[in-house]
């Protein structure tokens, strides 16, 4: 994907702007689910999200809805989707470990995918990066927790292929449509998803739960994690590959490290502090090889 360098590093700033928001969003997330069920919790949320979506961009998404085919948008959504709904159900059946190295894997995915499927160049030269990154986000989280590999850690590993998934096909829809729309596709596929397995599998919406400390954390994470997170995801994919995203998302982890730490008092081993810097310089140096392509 030709861009000048200026424009890359704006839009890989996006990307890590975005890491930035998750990983403040992850550890006030487990205050939430502590006390919410998580798909009572991602319901309000994703109500949130889409009615901020449709006040400031209500006529806009509408008509880029309609001048799409379905297909377009559908295919993304379901894989962004179906990665976050498999991903809390890894945390409810495996160690959080575990689940934060599995869903970290969309950087070994996604460049795989995107040879098999649209024929995209894979970038051999990159390989012992990724692989110090692997090995960077095993020492991170906890190095690794893999005790076994049980129906959880199976959640984990198949939300991040989504997560690749999701991350070309999102670059592809791209083309069709602009970030805002796209986002509030995505939104919407997962707001249903969210609000059918609430009742099914979270004994219901919980309301009367929703403190105004969890609504308050809750609308961060509609309107700052999802709102402008997906947008600022989609709008780099608008620009630069998806391998280069799932490669800037690997920081997610260190960013969740370092809020972790100042919220819940979390602290990193000696390996955690080893593996974050491991993932911060692979991820430096495997963008600058990935720029001069």
């Amino acid at each position: 994907m030709k861009t000048d360098s200026n424009k890359v590093n704006k839009y890989c700033l996006l990307v890590v702007l975005q890491t930035i928001v998750y990983g403040f969003g992850d550890p006030i997330s487990k205050i939430v689910y502590t006390n919410i069920p998580v798909y009572s919790a991602m319901s309000i949320r994703y109500v949130i999200a889409l009615a901020v979506l449709f006040i400031f961009f209500g006529k806009r998404i509408v008509q880029g809805l309609k001048a799409v085919s379905p297909k377009v948008w559908i295919i993304p959504s379901l894989c962004i989707s179906g990665s976050y709904i498999l991903g809390n159900l890894g945390l409810q059946l495996a160690s959080a470990t575990s689940v934060s190295f599995l869903r970290s894997l969309p950087i070994v995915f996604t460049p795989v995918l995107g040879l098999i499927f649209f024929r995209r160049r894979y970038n051999w030269r990159i390989i012992p990066v990724q692989a110090a990154i692997v090995v960077g986000l095993y020492l991170l989280c906890g190095k690794g927790g893999l005790t076994g590999f049980g129906l959880g850690e199976v959640f984990a590993l198949l939300a991040a292929l989504l997560m690749a998934g999701g991350l070309i096909s999102s670059g592809e829809a791209m083309k069709k449509m602009d970030a805002v729309v796209l986002s509030a596709a995505q939104t919407i596929v997962i707001g249903i998803i969210c609000a059918i397995c609430a009742p099914l599998l979270g004994g219901g919406w919980h309301l009367k739960e929703f403190t105004p400390k969890f609504f308050a954390i809750t609308a961060y994470l509609a309107i700052v994690c999802t709102v402008i997170g997906y947008m600022l995801q989609n709008k780099a994919l608008g620009k630069i590959s998806a391998r280069t995203v799932a490669l800037l998302q690997c920081l997610n982890p260190v960013m969740t490290s370092f809020f972790s730490f100042i919220i819940l008092k979390e602290t990193l081993s000696p390996a955690g502090f080893v593996g974050a810097a491991i993932i911060l310089v692979c991820v430096a140096l495997a963008t600058f090889m990935e720029k001069k392509e």
